[in-house]
């Protein structure tokens, strides 16, 4: 069988005689062939050339991608050990309360949680709609932080509070009368109705006795200003402190006194030397203690040991 052939007349311009070119069906496939070929190498050459450009910029992102997902994971896992560090310190933190007699930090206030209305969403966070996985793990990171960020300083005002609380209690307690006054013994107790060695008659005695030699030292038994410092019938030389919350002291039989009226006193500051003076039956101190302006027994006072040497 013949082959179909096609005949193309081709008449140029001018003078020249026409030309003829006879294609057979064979020629024209092979023809059609080899444009084929060589639009499919053009097409793989310019994807590997857009392939070669592009690649380094996509293997940067993706290898920036996965250090960021690393740092993200690592953070996270710092956090979670802050927060357990925060747990302790929190736990310490009831009992210090406790001893400085504040109330506990209620428990839903302690763990500072966060959300409700205000609280910001993930979906309106622009890394997110960029990349969800990442954008998700920086804003989670993001929310823990802020929380933890929020219990430290709860933490610290409630240190503060602490802090206030001990001051106040601490200068408190250097105004209660916790020590003896002089070192010696006890000779005469704090009674209702004791026979009196020079009246001789039974009457109350409003504090206790404390043999010592002449002249040994008189201490401040707390902290307090000096109110008084007198000449009192029977008592002989006198002095008065004042210690706040409704609490003075009183020391009599003195030899002298080395603090003058109006003068701030701090506990086991030298005040006095013990003497005979007034009506004494020898060297020794006389120490009372009124609360509200009634006598109390001055050894319920006194803390155990508590005597200066």
């Amino acid at each position: 069988m013949s082959q179909r052939s096609w005949t193309l007349l081709v008449v140029p311009h001018g003078s020249d005689s026409p030309r003829t070119f006879t294609l057979t069906e064979r020629a024209l496939r092979i023809a059609s062939g080899f444009a084929a070929l060589v639009g499919i190498v053009a097409a793989i050459g310019i994807g590997v050339l857009v392939s070669t450009v592009g690649m380094p910029t996509s293997r940067i992102a993706q290898r920036e991608n996965r250090l960021l997902s690393q740092e993200l994971i690592d953070l996270k896992i710092r956090l979670r050990h802050l927060e357990d560090t925060l747990d302790v310190i929190g736990k310490h933190d009831e009992r210090v309360r406790l001893l400085a007699g504040l109330p506990p930090v209620d428990s839903q206030v302690a763990q500072v949680g966060i959300g409700g209305p205000g609280m910001p969403r993930v979906s309106d966070d622009p890394l997110y709609r960029a990349n969800p996985t990442l954008g998700r793990m920086a804003f989670d990171t993001r929310i823990d932080l802020d929380k933890l960020l929020r219990r430290a300083n709860m933490l610290a005002q409630s240190f503060a509070d602490v802090s206030d609380s001990l001051t106040t209690q601490h200068e408190r307690f250097q105004r209660i009368p916790s020590i003896m006054p002089t070192a010696g013994w006890l000779s005469s107790t704090f009674k209702r109705s004791r026979f009196h060695p020079i009246l001789h008659i039974s009457r109350p005695h409003e504090g206790i006795d404390v043999s010592a030699p002449m002249g040994a030292p008189i201490v401040a038994p707390a902290a307090g200003v000096v109110v008084r410092v007198s000449r009192q019938a029977g008592y002989g030389l006198v002095l008065e402190i004042d210690h706040g919350n409704g609490i003075e002291t009183k020391f009599a039989h003195m030899s002298r006194v080395m603090v003058r009226k109006g003068q701030r006193v701090k506990r086991g500051q030298e005040i006095a030397a013990v003497g005979n003076s007034g009506l004494s039956t020898g060297p020794h101190l006389h120490y009372e203690i009124h609360i509200n302006g009634k006598v109390v027994d001055p050894l319920t006072y006194v803390m155990p040991d508590a005597i200066p040497d």
